[in-house]
């Protein structure tokens, strides 16, 4: 298993190649709303959560999304995570319910990953 990274600055999209667990082409990768980081190279998005909750990041300014390196547009990132299901913040499913925050996600991530 590789470790888990913190991407605070912009990367480049081949680089993200390097923490595919899977044969599908998939990083997973939880991201932080409030401090606009995010981290990848975990099994499990709680694995990525844990890391950063540690870096004090706030568990409701934490949503968890998979990257298709193939993909391209929107399609590329997928809000499925079991770390999404938030029913006291009015999420109720593993996806990303409110359309301003997957705008809000898609942006933070288009802004770190090149």
């Amino acid at each position: 298993m590789l470790p888990i990274f913190i991407v605070r600055t912009s990367l480049l999209r081949e680089k993200l190649k390097e923490y595919v667990l899977s044969d599908r082409g998939v990083v997973k990768a939880v991201v932080d709303c409030k401090k606009k980081i995010m981290a990848i190279g975990g099994v499990m998005h709680a694995d990525e959560e844990h890391v950063l909750l540690e870096e004090e990041s706030a568990q409701e300014d934490l949503w968890g999304i998979n990257l298709h390196l193939e993909e391209k547009g929107e399609e590329w990132i997928e809000f499925d995570s079991m770390i999404n299901i938030r029913p006291r913040q009015g999420n109720r499913s593993r996806g990303v319910e409110d359309r301003a925050l997957q705008e809000q996600i898609r942006d933070i991530v288009s802004s770190l990953v090149q």
